[in-house]
C-alpha cells in the first residue's frame, strides 16, 4: 500500500521534486531508490509568519507496488438518444451536458455567443474601447463567463458533488494537474478557453449537438409542462429544459417572467474593484520586502461586518487585471483576472458589500421579484454616467476614497481601456459606499498597507451573483410550477463559481434525467 507523508519545507525545496521525494523515503525510512512514484496529493503555503513554509503532502509508491492509473473518461454515442435542451455553454451547461451523455441523453446545447477565437476578436475590440456586441463579450460565448476568467477552481461546499471528479474532468481537457493537489487552484486566462474548446469538442463527438448564435427568446409551454424553447424564430423541443444562462442574461428572467414563470428576489453583492502593486500586497502577505522566487504572486480574503452588513474580496487576481465586463454600451462594469502565471504587477480583488431587498423595497413595489435587476442596472448606468467615453470607468485612489475627496490623479493601473478619475462615493447609493469606505479601513487593520494612495477602487463590481432565484424543488430539482424546467447554476441562484456551477450542472442532469426515465417507464 502507498504510503502518505506531509514535510514542512522551504520554498526553494518544495520546488525540488528530486530533493522532497528524498526527504520523503528519508521519513518514511525507505530508500530512496525504492521509491517508484512520489505523488503529491496538495500543497498548500503558510505565510502566518516569516519565513514562508509550504505545507506538502505526499504518496509515496515504492518498487513493486502497483502505480495509480491515470483517469480516462469515456463517453458513449449519443446521437440516436433522446434530446435534452441546454441553454448557456458555461460551467453548468457544459458539465450538465456531460453528465447527460454519460446518462445516454443528447444534449442540444444552445449558446447565444459565439466559439472562442470569434469571440476573442470582440473582446479586443472592447479593449480598444471599440463597440460591444451584446452577444460576444466577456460574459457570452463559448464557455460563458468562466472562458475568460482566470479559472479559480474552489469551492467551500462539499455537499455539490464530486469536487475531485471535476477537476480530473478539467485535466482530461487539458489543465495542467496541479490543480488536484493546490489548496486554491485555478487554471489562468491563457489557458482556460483551450480547455473549454476541447469540452466542447468531447460533446459533439459523443453526438450532442452545440449551437452558437443561438439566443433563447420565448419558451414553448402546454398545460404546466415546458416543451421546449424558441430561439431564432424556431422552436427546439426536447425532453427536458436545463436553464443554465448565467447570472448575465437578464433578458432570460424577463422573458421567464413574462411566460408567467415564478421568480424570487434573493440577497446578492456589488461593489467595486480594488487593484495595488502587486509587490505591495507580495511583502504584506510574505513579511518581506521582496518576494521569494519560489513563492506564486500573494493573495488575500478578506472579510467583515460593517453596521450589520458584510463586506469582503471577492475573486482576488493575483498577478491578475481588471477587464470591462459589460455587456451593453450603457453600462460600466468590470471584473478581474490572472493568466496562469499570475506575473503582471498589479493584485486586483472585488470589493463588495451585501445587497438584500429591503434595500430597494421601492422598487420591488413596481417591478417584484425583478427589483433586484433595475437596482444593479441603475448602477452600473451610473457608474457609466461617471466615467469617460466607451469603456473608460470611473476610478479613485484608495486613500481618497475612504476619506471622502476627489483624486486630483490616478496611479498606473492594468485595465487597457483607461480609467478617469470620479467621487465614486458621490454616485453610489449612501449605505454601498459607506460599508466599503468602513471596510477598507478595517482591512487596513488586518494588513499593514492595504489603505494607501497607490492602490485604487473602479466602478462597478456588479455580477458577483445574481440579485434573482429561479425556484426549484430541494428534491426533484425542477422548477415546482414548471414541468420539464430545471435551472442550473449561477444564473438560476444556486452556485457562485466554476466549480460549483459545474456539480449543480452535474446534479441537474441527474435530476434530468431521472424524471425522463421515470416519465418513459410511466407509459
Amino acid at each position: 500500500m502507498p504510503k502518505t507523508v506531509t514535510l514542512v519545507l522551504t520554498p526553494k525545496q518544495a520546488a525540488d521534486a528530486e530533493l522532497y521525494t528524498s526527504l520523503a523515503a528519508r521519513t518514511l525510512g525507505v530508500k530512496r531508490d525504492d521509491v517508484a512514484l512520489a505523488r503529491v496529493l496538495k500543497r498548500s503555503i503558510d505565510a502566518r509568519r516569516s519565513p514562508v513554509k509550504v505545507n506538502l503532502t505526499l504518496e509515496i509508491f515504492v518498487d513493486r507496488e502497483p502505480q495509480p492509473s491515470p483517469v480516462h473518461f469515456d463517453y458513449p454515442d449519443v446521437s440516436r438518444a433522446t434530446e435534452v435542451i441546454v441553454v448557456g455553454s458555461g460551467p453548468a451547461g457544459l458539465f450538465a451536458s456531460l453528465r447527460l451523455i454519460e446518462l445516454g441523453l443528447k444534449p442540444i446545447l444552445l449558446e447565444r455567443g459565439k466559439k472562442v477565437l470569434p469571440r476573442k476578436q470582440d473582446i479586443a475590440l472592447i479593449n480598444r474601447n471599440l463597440d460591444i456586441d451584446p452577444d460576444s463579450n466577456y460574459a457570452f460565448g463559448e464557455g460563458g463567463a468562466g472562458t475568460f476568467s482566470d479559472g479559480k477552481l474552489f469551492t467551500r461546499s462539499k455537499k455539490r458533488g464530486d469536487y475531485n471528479k471535476a477537476l480530473q474532468t478539467l485535466v482530461f481537457h487539458g489543465a495542467t494537474p496541479e490543480i488536484l493537489f493546490e489548496a486554491h487552484p485555478h487554471i489562468g486566462t491563457d489557458r482556460l478557453p483551450r480547455i473549454i474548446s476541447n469540452i466542447c469538442r468531447t460533446i459533439t463527438a459523443a453526438g450532442g449537438e452545440i449551437r452558437f448564435g443561438c439566443k433563447v427568446t420565448g419558451f414553448k409551454i402546454e398545460r404546466g409542462r415546458l416543451r421546449g424553447v424558441t430561439a431564432n424564430g424556431d422552436t427546439i423541443e426536447g425532453a427536458a429544459v436545463v436553464l443554465a444562462t448565467g447570472h448575465s442574461a437578464k433578458d432570460i428572467y424577463y422573458t421567464l417572467d413574462r411566460s408567467g414563470v415564478r421568480l424570487e428576489a434573493k440577497p446578492f453583492a456589488m461593489g467595486v474593484r480594488i487593484e495595488h502593486p502587486q509587490s505591495l500586497i507580495d511583502s504584506i502577505q510574505y513579511h518581506t520586502p521582496h518576494r521569494d522566487e519560489y513563492l506564486p504572486a500573494a493573495s488575500y480574503s478578506l472579510v467583515n461586518q460593517i453596521d450589520g452588513r458584510g463586506v469582503y474580496s471577492f475573486c482576488m487576481c493575483p498577478g491578475g487585471f481588471i477587464v470591462p465586463a459589460m455587456t451593453d454600451a450603457a453600462q460600466s462594469v468590470v471584473n478581474g483576472m490572472s493568466p496562469s502565471g499570475r506575473n503582471s504587477q498589479w493584485a486586483n480583488s472585488g470589493l463588495v458589500t451585501e445587497i438584500r431587498p429591503d434595500d430597494y423595497a421601492e422598487l420591488t413595489l413596481r417591478h417584484g421579484a425583478l427589483a433586484g435587476l433595475v437596482f444593479q442596472q441603475q448602477l452600473e448606468e451610473a457608474a457609466r454616467a461617471n466615467g469617460g467615453e466607451k469603456q473608460i470607468a470611473p476610478a479613485q485612489r484608495v486613500s481618497d476614497f475612504v476619506a471622502g475627496r476627489a483624486s486630483a490623479s490616478l496611479p498606473r493601473t492594468s485595465y487597457i481601456p483607461g480609467l478617469t478619475p470620479s467621487r465614486l462615493d458621490k454616485w453610489m447609493p449612501d449605505f454601498i459606499a459607506s460599508a466599503l469606505r468602513k471596510g477598507i479601513a478595517s482591512f487596513d487593520r488586518k494588513m499593514k498597507g492595504y489603505l494607501t494612495p497607490d492602490a485604487i477602487v473602479v466602478g462597478v463590481e456588479s455580477r458577483t451573483s445574481t440579485p434573482v432565484r429561479i425556484p426549484r424543488d430541494p428534491d426533484s430539482l425542477m422548477h415546482p410550477e414548471l414541468e420539464g424546467l430545471f435551472p442550473a447554476g449561477e444564473g438560476a441562484g444556486y452556485a457562485g463559481g466554476i466549480v460549483s456551477a459545474a456539480l449543480d450542472g452535474e446534479r441537474v442532469a441527474d435530476a434530468a434525467a431521472r424524471y425522463i426515465f421515470t416519465k418513459r417507464n410511466d407509459r
